[in-house]
């Protein structure tokens, strides 16, 4: 505190601005603060940065993004507005003149302070401290005070550190992996990262499984938990540092002569409403099926699959004038006209009512039992929940990170979560503030031991 003592000295004598003065005492408190997280406490020199790290205190990383960029956005629009008073920036010559500039002002203001608020209220929980103490955070010439208070008081300490959550997650990481079958999916995923906001950050972490042929797997995650990255890592679409292979076959160092075993359908379907049924999986053959296959072949091909998936009646229609159940059909049968080994499909009954859903996932059912392996998300799991053999929980840990909580039959799952239904393990692993029971750490954990056999 003597340091504290020397700068309002500074301040008397000097008559320093008020704002500057207590933006240094706000700095000095957020070093404190940081140091008790396990951050340094250099980065609150770095406007942005200072937002973005101070989110990762409070365990609102996500947050911290929009707060940083937010933050960002307002220093650079000040210095446009001082740079435009000198007269070297003519931005009071934008369309709409001053209204334009005070619009934009208010929105980076309230977007700003909507961060600022969930970043404050998660740094609150941190510290275990009552609400009230937002007042003072929130008010620009008041926000050096809590800042001081904890950082240099003993009796507020944060109830983990940022360093305690990396420590977390190592303890957390699976050494072992999946053997590998000479019939089916094995997927040994070490890691899925991106570089964001001067870090390295982890997407997914130690997924190993083994899905057999004829399986017909459910994933299961809330927000935000890989579910899709997953899938982009599983078929080679977007690459992890990981072995995938199916069937005896790298997935990654074969990529392109096993891109046709993985049919892949997305949540969005992507097909011309002008061409007919027939003509629409004419041309998925045309672009999936072996140049060497004929014509005759394909035409066979193409009638096979439209059988499967009951689109002989319409197969004259156009694609605009098909039911959304019709639609989601089609768009299967675009991806199963190359016969593939292994069938992902992402909320393939999104938008469809609950008989139509459990039409389709019947016929899912039906391609699995063929040998495939079928992998497919839904929202809705539990009205069909008795077709699946399998399912996949995956869930964020405390770095926010998307790991694997769960892999085997349903009713071990059920047994596993001590949950009846689907639904219910998913709000067992989702985070609190997402209205989620916040156990995903204590699964994970559960789960890694239950591989390791401890």
């Amino acid at each position: 505190m003597i340091i504290l003592h020397i700068l309002v000295i500074i301040f008397l004598d000097t008559g320093l601005n008020y704002t500057l003065f207590f933006t240094l005492l706000y700095i000095i408190g957020l070093w404190k603060l940081f140091e008790k997280s396990g951050i340094k406490g250099a980065w609150t020199l770095l406007p942005g940065a200072r937002q973005y790290q101070l989110a990762r205190c409070a365990g609102r990383e996500s947050e911290g993004r929009g707060y940083s960029l937010s933050t960002v956005g307002m220093i650079i629009f000040n210095l446009a507005e001082y740079l435009g008073d000198l007269g070297v920036l003519p931005i009071n010559r934008l369309p709409g003149g001053d209204l334009t500039i005070l619009i934009l002002v208010i929105v980076l203001v309230m977007v700003n302070l909507v961060y600022h608020i969930r970043v404050i209220s998660g740094l609150i929980e941190v510290y275990g401290v009552r609400k009230r103490w937002m007042w003072l955070w929130i008010i620009d010439t008041s926000a050096f005070i809590p800042a001081l208070i904890w950082g240099f008081n003993k009796n507020y300490q944060p109830e983990w550190q940022v360093e305690d959550i990396n420590a977390a997650l190592k303890r957390l990481a699976s050494s072992g992996s999946a053997s590998v079958m000479d019939e089916g999916l094995t997927i040994n995923l070490k890691e899925r990262t991106v570089t964001e906001f001067f870090q390295k950050k982890y997407l997914l972490r130690d997924i190993h499984m083994s899905i057999p042929l004829g399986h017909m797997v459910l994933l299961l995650g809330g927000s935000g938990a890989g579910k899709t990255t997953y899938l982009n890592a599983v078929n080679g679409y977007e690459k992890a540092k990981a072995e995938v292979m199916l069937n005896g076959k790298n997935m990654y160092k074969q990529y392109k002569k096993m891109q046709y075993e993985v049919g892949f359908v997305p949540q969005s379907e992507t097909m011309c409403g002008k061409d007919t049924v027939y003509n629409t999986l004419m041309d998925a053959a045309k672009l999936r099926l072996s140049k060497d296959i004929s014509a005759e072949d394909r035409k066979k091909r193409v009638m096979e699959v439209m059988e499967i998936f009951g689109l002989l009646p319409v197969k004259s229609n156009l694609v605009e004038k098909l039911s959304g159940g019709q639609k989601k059909r089609l768009s299967i049968s675009m991806e199963f006209i190359s016969n593939p080994s292994l069938f992902i499909l992402d909320e393939p009954d999104s938008g469809l009512d609950g008989v139509m859903a459990r039409e389709l996932f019947v016929q899912l059912r039906k391609i699995a039992d063929t040998g495939k392996i079928v992998i497919v998300i839904t929202h809705t799991p539990d009205r069909v929940i008795d077709l699946f053999d399998d399912v996949i929980v995956l869930a964020k840990d405390s770095a926010r990170t998307g790991r694997l909580a769960f892999y085997g039959s349903i009713e071990e799952a059920k047994a596993f979560f001590g949950r009846d239904r689907m639904e219910q393990i998913v709000k067992s692993v989702n985070r609190k503030e997402e209205g989620g029971d916040g156990l995903a750490d204590e699964f994970v954990m559960k789960f890694a031991e239950v591989q390791h056999g401890s």
